[in-house]
């Protein structure tokens, strides 16, 4: 299996791109592969990503990565990075914080998203706003379920039919500290993580392959160590 290695010191943002196709050992292997250490660097391109924002905006004008390797976002206009290959099942991990002596606000990640370029576009959104991480979101008529005390659906004007499922347990840190979010995607279950905890499990999700999504909406936010990796399942082969 080859696994494209993007190195943090050299992009905007790193994420492996994998065919996601092995099984087995095969697939554990390509998931240790696939993890990233963050170097550092001057960013010159974004590769394997494009953006969207609102005004015409430029990647450059909305993103940036330190010498550390963290990923900044100043917030405005509205918009998202956005992956150029197409997603189904996975594992994505991925640090975040509110930069400290900044108002924490609203963010997200979008896996499974299809459909053309808005806000927003058609996808099932792992919520990162401060003080509802955890939470999912289908925006533009994305279909999931879950547990019906924690979940509601609407109309919007502008975002179409919006459905909800709220985290079972608040897991977030203060601003200024680092937070990490597993999303684990396979096939119609969805599982979030946040900080080691396990705090949303959506099921009946829609299965067709589509953009991972970074938000920017409206509040300067950071993101560090992003990596990709397949699913794997225990075997079920029987042992000699």
């Amino acid at each position: 299996m080859r696994c494209l290695l993007l190195n943090l010191a050299a992009v905007v943002l790193a994420l492996l791109f994998c065919p996601f196709r092995a099984e087995g050992a095969a697939a554990e292997a390509a998931a240790k592969a696939c993890r990233l250490i963050p170097a550092g660097g001057q960013a010159e391109s974004l590769d394997g990503w494009k953006s969207f924002h609102q005004d015409h905006a430029k990647t450059s004008d909305v993103w940036s990565l330190d010498a550390q390797g963290v990923l900044h976002c100043q917030g405005s206009p509205l918009g998202y990075l956005y992956t150029e290959k197409d997603y189904d099942n996975f594992v994505l991990e991925l640090d975040w914080r509110w930069p400290a002596g900044k108002q924490p606000g609203k963010g997200g990640v979008l896996i499974r998203t299809t459909g053309p370029d808005k806000i927003w576009p058609k996808s099932l959104e792992a919520q990162i706003n401060a003080g509802d991480a955890g939470d999912f979101w289908g925006l533009d008529g994305y279909v999931l379920d879950g547990p019906a005390d924690r979940k509601k659906t609407l109309e919007h004007p502008q975002f179409g039919k919006l459905t909800n499922v709220q985290k079972s347990a608040a897991a977030e840190k203060p601003a200024g500290q680092w937070n990490r979010y597993k999303i684990v995607a396979d096939g119609a279950v969805v599982t979030l993580e946040i900080n080691g905890q396990t705090v949303n499990r959506a099921t009946g999700c829609e299965t067709a392959p589509g953009k991972i999504l970074i938000t920017c909406e409206g509040s300067p936010i950071e993101f560090r160590n992003v990596q990709l990796r397949p699913v794997v399942k225990p075997s079920t082969a029987p042992r000699d």
